[in-house]
């Protein structure tokens, strides 16, 4: 009766870290993918589909790693790209984006807090422009 038990612990525990890699491979995969298709739409100058891109990208939240951290400093710059050229509707809805992206990632705890302050001062500073248009 021991042994069953024990090999039907190890099956569970070979399932369960199958399970974990198909979950972690399926997630980079997305990850990966939009952020391709946010790379591929700034290059076409497709401001939506750039944001839309890095956004969705930031949203599949992996860890330490190096394409979030890209696909957030790709909105940054587009966001302060729109800002040297006074279109400011644009470059908050960049900041908004990047600053949305973390807080939607948020599972036991909020990655990108450096982001999400940086955003909330630009947005800050943004809103009362808007306004005055």
């Amino acid at each position: 009766m021991t042994d069953r038990i024990k090999t039907i612990l190890v099956n569970a525990v070979v399932i369960f870290l199958i399970c974990l890699l198909l979950f972690f491979a399926g997630t980079w995969w997305r990850m990966q993918d939009q952020f391709n298709l946010g790379e591929e739409a700034l290059r076409r100058g497709d401001f939506a589909g750039a944001v839309a891109g890095y956004e969705s990208a930031i949203h599949m939240y992996i860890p330490f790693n190096a394409t979030i951290e890209i696909a957030a400093q790709r909105l940054w710059n587009i966001g302060e790209s729109n800002e040297r050229l006074g279109d400011i509707t644009r470059a908050l809805i960049s900041y908004r984006a990047l600053r949305s992206s973390f807080y939607a990632a948020r599972w036991l705890v909020t990655p990108g807090r450096d982001w999400i302050e940086r955003c909330d001062k630009k947005i800050a500073a943004l809103v009362p422009l808007q306004k005055e248009r």
